[in-house]
């Protein structure tokens, strides 16, 4: 089906819609709003349940949306393995439905994945066209998520990202501050490797991307894309505690475990690093080391 031409707006007459709003991702992009040309719309599931094809349709019908951008997703990887019907829901149902209304509306949608659709037995960056081979049903249902939603909506644009952390929300960083202060001792995987993700920095990416999109910069087909995004450098999760324990000036001794010496339900990649070179060339995106953007998110929660 051919796509309408979406008319272009003045960057302040012009509608987002942010589902998940209140994840890492969702919180980012709300702090940003704050200084945006863009006229934001923040959703939750109490607010706005993307499952219900219906309403996701009567909402769009009341307002007059430019741009989707999808934070909403199941992220338990462990408990997806046994909640296989709600992390498809979310995952997939919700995505197709997303997509469908934001093609049938013509707006803009960029809907957030994961490192998790790969198998991790690269010993390369992976770029979008390495072929994706989910262990989980986390990383399945995203990748199905993924499929639909370019199948649905030519103007869909993808961004897989990898281990993200924010000073908003449960992540990796507050839990491991959290655990030094009353341990001694913590053991932390080091045979998993790939790049800490910090939101703000990917939240600023997505807004960049969108004003160039609004001012005709971007054509469809490079905004109907697979992109990948997390910071720059590479780590393994002992790494990244070391260098979290170092910057918070924790005191607390680490000792480097294999995988099987922490068992988890859902099998995780061992080496998930992205290749970000399609979406710095297309979008002029400038990204920092992880370390660099870890030292502002800990600046932030002292």
């Amino acid at each position: 089906m051919k796509k309408k031409k979406i008319t272009r707006k003045k960057a302040s007459n012009i509608q987002v819609l942010v589902t998940g709003a209140n994840g890492q991702l969702g919180s980012e992009l709300q702090y940003l709003a704050q200084t945006s040309v863009f006229d934001f719309v923040f959703t939750d599931v109490d607010e706005l349940d993307i499952c219900d094809y219906k309403a996701l349709d009567a909402f769009f019908k009341e307002h007059d949306f430019y741009f989707a951008i999808n934070c909403a997703a199941y992220t338990a990887v462990d408990k997806a393995e046994s909640d296989h019907d709600m992390a498809r829901k979310i995952n997939v149902e919700a995505v197709r439905n997303l997509a469908m209304v934001c093609n049938a509306h013509d707006v803009y949608l960029i809907h957030i994945s994961t490192d998790f659709v790969f198998s991790g037995r690269a010993y390369l960056p992976l770029t979008e066209s390495d072929v994706p081979e989910p262990l989980g049903v986390y990383g399945k249902t995203k990748y199905e998520g993924e499929l639909l939603a370019r199948q649905t909506h030519p103007l869909a644009l993808i961004i897989r990202t990898s281990w993200l952390y924010s000073s908003y929300g449960n992540n990796f960083v507050k839990t491991m501050i959290r655990l030094g202060k009353e341990k001694p001792e913590l053991g932390v995987i080091y045979d998993q490797t790939g790049t800490p993700t910090y939101a703000r920095d990917l939240a600023a990416s997505i807004l960049q991307i969108m004003t160039l999109t609004e001012q005709q910069k971007i054509s469809d087909l490079d905004f109907g894309r697979v992109y990948h995004y997390s910071n720059e450098g590479l780590a393994s999760w002992y790494d990244f505690a070391q260098a979290i324990f170092s910057i918070a000036e924790i005191d607390v001794r680490l000792k480097p475990i294999r995988t099987e010496a922490y068992p988890t339900p859902a099998k995780r990649p061992h080496y998930s690093v992205l290749d970000k070179a399609l979406i710095k060339n297309t979008f002029g995106i400038q990204i920092p080391h992880w370390r660099e953007s870890l030292e502002k998110c800990i600046d932030l929660l002292h």
